[in-house]
């Protein structure tokens, strides 16, 4: 029998396919592939060019430092992970932009090069997409794989405009915020203020700004 199974000769990348879990293992071990993102929900997959622009990559950055300021002035307990992969075997496996563990029950994974188990430490409490070219898909089939895998909170950003979309993930759904739970009080129109200002503000200006803003608040 021919197999019909994707290969990295023959993926379509950028788009969700019908696979086999054993399908996505195999590409996610070839070498061909090693520098591209991987999203699997049960029985499709999708395999992401890297982006490399500067609009994505400094998207990155500051919503790492807003959530890092953020936690660390008020005093919550958080644990980042950046292009990490996390995985619920045989169903479904992510690599978000960025994601975090949060709050004083969290669990610290174990430190290796495996994906992160989320049988064994259960689904990241924040997970976020900076969105340079896939906004659609961030915003449909990867929020429905975020649903499904049971983060707490989803944060997509659109750095075409600023425009940062937050949810509340609950019972299988999501609902759109305005302030984030996980980060209690944490208004999402200042992160996109934050983002404007990163247009022609250097990063030390930004994060002082950012600072006066979570001492008041």
């Amino acid at each position: 029998m021919v197999s019909t199974a994707p290969t990295p000769s023959t993926l379509v990348l950028d788009t969700w396919v019908k696979g086999t879990w054993a399908d996505f293992l195999g590409l996610i071990d070839h070498p061909n592939t090693e520098k591209a993102r991987f999203y699997y929900d049960i029985g499709w997959m999708r395999i992401e060019t890297m982006p490399i622009g500067s609009a994505h990559s400094q998207s990155n950055s500051l919503l790492a430092a807003v959530v890092s300021l953020y936690g660390t002035l008020k005093d919550i307990k958080f644990v980042s992970f950046t292009n990490g992969s996390f995985r619920k075997q045989g169903e479904q496996e992510c690599q978000p932009d960025l994601a975090y563990y949060i709050g004083p029950e969290l669990q610290r994974p174990t430190q290796n090069n495996q994906p992160i188990d989320i049988d064994s430490f259960g689904p990241p409490t924040l997970a976020i997409e900076i969105s340079a070219t896939t906004l659609s898909d961030d915003l449909g089939q990867k929020r429905l794989l975020y649903e499904r895998l049971g983060v707490a909170e989803y944060w997509v950003v659109n750095v075409e405009d600023g425009t940062v979309f937050a949810f509340e993930v609950a019972n299988g759904g999501s609902r759109q915020i305005q302030v984030s739970s996980v980060l209690p009080g944490l208004a999402i129109a200042v992160i996109k203020e934050a983002l404007n200002r990163s247009q022609t503000d250097d990063d030390g200006a930004v994060n002082r700004w950012l600072l006066k803003q979570f001492s008041e608040s």
